[in-house]
């Protein structure tokens, strides 16, 4: 099930903290190096609250039954020249979750909660060679290129970077 979060709570927190964890650990480039922690994690997501309290992100999550298992933003709030483009962030999936169609799920919300928003177009970028950049494709966003040695991965080592983007209808 995927909901938008509107307002970001302690267990909210504590449980998107374990998901981006989770990742870092299981050696998702996603601009954390491990060891990551669950405090320095939950602090970057409680540093997001008041940008999704006022709109200017939306975040949706994805729930199992132990909680919440993925998530995605959209970065609604651009310079005043791109009122018509969002960024797409930190689409993570728990290592318990993969596999099962909550990536694709998640991206779809975020698709339509862009779209509501009045964007047309979407952008992101993911780690080159990686499980989510072929479920980009795979959901029709088109490649932009590619960037070498962009960032590190989270064990070290650099890694390329795909640049994605999507017209919204």
């Amino acid at each position: 099930m995927i909901a938008r979060i509107g307002t970001l709570t302690d267990r909210d927190v504590a449980e998107l903290a374990d998901v981006l964890v989770d990742c870092v650990e299981g050696g998702a480039s996603v601009s954390f190096m491990a060891p990551l922690t669950h405090d320095r994690a939950g602090a970057f997501w409680r540093g997001l609250a008041e940008d999704v309290a006022q709109g200017r992100r939306l975040l949706y999550v994805a729930r199992d039954g132990a909680g919440i298992v993925g998530t995605v933003q959209v970065i609604l709030s651009q310079p005043e020249n791109q009122p018509h483009r969002a960024d797409v962030a930190k689409m993570l999936v728990h290592r318990r979750g993969r596999r099962s169609g909550i990536g694709a799920a998640l991206m779809r919300a975020a698709e339509d909660g862009a779209r509501a928003a009045g964007k047309t177009l979407l952008v992101l970028d993911t780690a080159t060679g990686s499980a989510a950049e072929r479920l980009y494709a795979r959901l029709g966003w088109q490649r932009a290129g590619i960037i070498p040695d962009y960032a590190l991965w989270p064990q070290g080592g650099l890694c390329a970077t795909t640049l994605f983007y999507r017209r919204l209808a």
